[in-house]
């Protein structure tokens, strides 16, 4: 039986690729290797395959990665990854965007356990506010995903897992602090009582921070955050579970702070029809509540999605397919007279999975019914060919486009209800090489843009990015290393100028050394420069990080560690820059930070 079909059984067990059974048993297979060289990925399709057979560029951050790196926030884990570019207002909580191959902060989905986040005002996810002391897996998928996915998976898509791994009961608490008067505390308790799974886990972070500009005041952070997950398993292959995360706080910034509150809820059923059909359920509900205090007075901004999700999975030899319906409802409560406080999409989609010897394909599309702007159609076709055991090549077409926010339209003083949707076709081709201890990847690709949507906000008419994406990894021994070099030319078509806030090249190396119950490491990021403005006439420098980290097994259980970020102690621009004042946020100088755990490694 072909490799990505001896799976199906599981992916019929859990019909969703999203699914809390799915996460739970990716996370299962990938810890049978210390260092896994081709993990299982759930986000690139709508089924269960490996990196090597995925016919997208994916890359996958696991629980064992995390722990070594052990990193302060969302965002140190993804800068530097193949594709992506961070920015952000400051170090410790504060406002963060991610762009995912040259394409908008608003263009790269953030799901977290299947569940999407983000702010139905400003379009972003949350990425500051959501602990990676929690999650147990990342998967970062690049390039367009809308017919999976629908509006503004024009960049790729970002999925963090926070259910353990492993069937066996664990517990474990973990208690840290450091430079800038950060405390932490952070733990968890799993495990399995017959055929029912649950997770409980808790994150507390108090910091007084560090100062934004030259000059300036130390702003502070404090988040409390939580997951929970609750899912049985039932004897003829049908399943139900419940997973949820809640993050709250405070984060100060240069002109006010501002509390919030970030919470997902979702419910999903899944049971065999017959022996090749299994049907699945899920609703779901993000919340994203901010309650601001500024100089020019307090506001707030609360949003809500709630989707309902139906699917069904067919497999019949080496073929599936999928077909689906999803029903989605934002509302916003707001400070600020929106026009429109509502809206509703609909939408069917389908996908494809087949297999042919050597030869692998996929078709996926999907039609959208948004009671805002009307209708859109995606579409992809994906084709891969295996040139020897260790060899593959594959080449991709996709469209996807980006949905005008409540801000883009409605925003009183500052929107424009004129703005059309963006839409984007992306061509791709790439080549990977897989062996026991080494593998590399190379992919190449063009996005045309129309209509993209700029922060003014207004439509530029055209828009291209180039770019290539290089990555490897190697493990000999005790030694393990990661890389990644992107090469990017994020253009406006019509002026000739960069786009906002993009950087051209960016590297990242992960290297550790594990000698018996000893653990070195250190981690190189780079990325050159960038504009602040589409008008390209303030440059923001280019940066280059050093961390180092080093760690110790004391028993089986109890661990102790210890992170220099940042080690030159560069106080480089975070690559924005406010306006008026005119100033450039400062990233948190050097820092050293302490951790003890003791439970499950």
């Amino acid at each position: 039986m072909n490799k990505r079909h001896a799976l199906l059984p599981l992916a019929a067990a859990v019909s969703l690729s999203t699914s809390l059974a799915t996460a739970q048993e990716t996370d299962r297979t990938t810890q049978v290797a210390a260092f896994n060289m081709n993990p299982l990925v759930v986000t690139s399709t709508l089924g269960v395959e490996t990196v090597s057979e995925s016919l997208s560029s994916v890359t996958v951050i696991d629980s064992k990665d995390l722990q070594q790196r052990n990193p302060r926030e969302f965002s140190d884990v993804l800068q530097g990854q193949p594709g992506i570019n961070v920015t952000s207002s400051g170090s410790f909580g504060k406002n963060t965007s991610v762009f995912t191959r040259g394409t908008s902060s608003e263009s790269t989905i953030l799901l977290l356990d299947g569940i999407r986040i983000r702010s139905a005002t400003a379009g972003s996810a949350p990425w500051q506010y959501i602990p990676p002391q929690l999650l147990q897996r990342i998967e970062v998928v690049r390039g367009p995903k809308g017919a999976l996915y629908g509006s503004d998976a024009v960049g790729g898509v970002v999925q963090g897992f926070t259910m353990p791994r492993g069937d066996q009961d664990q517990q474990w608490v973990e208690m840290g602090g450091g430079s800038f008067s950060t405390q932490q505390v952070s733990g968890g308790i799993s495990g399995q009582n017959g055929d029912t799974r649950y997770s409980l886990q808790g994150h507390y972070l108090d910091t007084d921070g560090t100062n934004l500009r030259t000059g300036g005041e130390d702003k502070g952070f404090r988040n409390r955050a939580g997951t929970f997950s609750v899912s049985h398993g039932f004897d003829n292959g049908a399943s139900i579970g419940v997973v949820g995360l809640q993050s709250s706080g405070n984060t100060e910034f240069f002109r006010g702070e501002t509390d919030f509150d970030v919470r997902t809820l979702g419910v999903k059923a899944s049971t065999p029809i017959v022996r090749n059909w299994t049907t699945s359920i899920q609703l779901s509900e993000a919340r994203d509540e901010q309650d601001n205090e500024r100089n020019s007075g307090p506001s707030f901004f609360d949003t809500v999605s709630r989707t309902a999700r139906w699917e069904n999975t067919f497999s019949f030899g080496n073929h599936e397919l999928i077909a689906g319906t999803e029903y989605r409802v934002d509302d916003v409560d707001s400070s600020e007279p929106y026009e429109e406080d509502s809206r509703s999409n609909r939408a069917a989609f389908a996908q494809l999975l087949s297999e042919f010897g050597a030869a692998s394909l996929q078709l996926s599309g999907r039609w959208d019914d948004n009671e805002a702007f009307g209708e859109e159609a995606t579409g992809a076709v994906a084709l891969g060919y295996d040139l020897s055991p260790v060899y593959s090549a594959r080449a991709s077409y996709g469209t996807a486009f980006r949905a005008p926010t409540f801000n883009d339209l409605y925003y009183p003083g500052f929107g424009n209800p004129d703005l059309e949707p963006e839409t984007s076709g992306t061509v791709e081709v790439g080549f990977r090489s897989d062996r026991e201890s080494v593998f590399w990847d190379v992919a190449l690709f063009r996005t045309d843009v129309d209509n993209l949507i700029s922060a003014q906000p207004d439509n530029i008419e055209r828009a291209r990015i180039d770019g290539i994406e290089l990555s490897g990894g190697l493990s000999v021994s005790n030694f393990e290393m990661t890389s990644a070099v992107t090469f990017q030319d994020p253009e406006d078509r019509s002026t000739g100028n960069r786009l906002a806030r993009r950087s051209k090249r960016s590297v990242r190396v992960d290297a550790d050394y594990t000698p018996a119950n000893y653990h070195f490491g250190a981690s190189f990021i780079a990325e050159g420069d960038r504009y602040n403005k589409p008008q390209n006439n303030k440059v923001l420098a280019g940066f280059g990080r050093l961390d180092l980290r080093a760690g110790m097994d004391v028993t089986r259980l109890l661990s102790l560690s210890v992170n220099v970020e940042n080690v030159f102690d560069r106080r480089y621009s975070t690559t924005s820059r406010d306006f008026a004042p005119t100033f450039d946020y400062l990233t948190a100088g050097r820092a050293v930070y302490a951790t003890i755990r003791y439970g499950a490694q």
